[in-house]
């Protein structure tokens, strides 16, 4: 039995019977809640682990219920939803969500987007308070303001380096291109998109040191990106 408890909201019952059978036969523990007002009482008596979160609930709109969770706790949200577009996406990460997986989805996808995020929590609730990062061959010592990839340490400039702390520091999120030039430049203007797509190919150019196996970065087309756990 997984030790992590999952938060299924959902309304319509034939996807929430979907979710908890499919939760059921991998031997995770979950509850369930058909509304944002009871799911509002779960997340806040129960204490889950992960909450999979539909967004058009009968009586509260889903964004709502991220950003009223996102007052008093930091537990992972990963949207199943309907809307596709990627504005509603880059909504719902804004409001804080980690992760957005669109309907009609498999259960295959869902059960890998819940191992990523498991991992996340898992390595966040074993690393003790450290100013070194590490993930895979990337290593980055905050307190010297240096980055290694195996040995060989990394000649960044200042914003690159910038850039990297804010994905290492969200490792696992999805982060969206406004969240990102928010924290990195101050401002979220077209042209700080524009400087932040071209920082961040250099930047992924770097990381790989010609190793195409090697992608600590993934894009998330139209919404932004994601430093992958290696």
């Amino acid at each position: 039995m997984h030790k992590f408890l999952i938060l299924v909201v959902e309304d319509d019952p034939a996807i929430r019977n979907l979710m908890a059978a499919t939760l059921k036969s991998h031997d995770y523990r979950f509850i369930t809640a058909p509304t944002g007002a009871s799911a509002l009482m779960q997340a806040s008596t129960a204490q889950p682990d992960i909450v999979l979160l539909d967004l058009g609930l009968p009586d509260v709109d889903g964004i709502e219920i991220i950003r009223k969770i996102r007052t008093w706790s930091q537990m992972p949200i990963i949207v199943i939803s309907a809307r596709a577009e990627d504005t509603d996406k880059i909504h719902a990460l804004d409001a804080g969500a980690d992760d957005y997986l669109t309907k009609p989805f498999s259960v295959e996808e869902l059960l890998a987007r819940l191992r990523v995020t498991q991992r996340r929590l898992t390595f966040m609730q074993t690393s003790a308070p450290s100013p070194i990062f590490t993930n895979g061959e990337l290593r980055i010592d905050y307190a010297a303001g240096c980055a290694w990839l195996g040995e060989q340490e990394l000649h960044l400039t200042p914003m690159e380096y910038k850039l990297l702390c804010v994905m290492a520091q969200n490792v696992g999120k999805v982060l969206t291109l406004s969240f990102i030039t928010q924290k990195v430049w101050g401002s979220s203007t077209d042209s700080d998109i524009a400087s932040l797509r071209v920082f961040m190919a250099t930047l992924r150019k770097k990381l790989s040191a010609g190793k195409e196996e090697a992608q600590y970065i993934q894009t998330h087309i139209g919404v932004g990106y994601r430093m992958q756990k290696l």
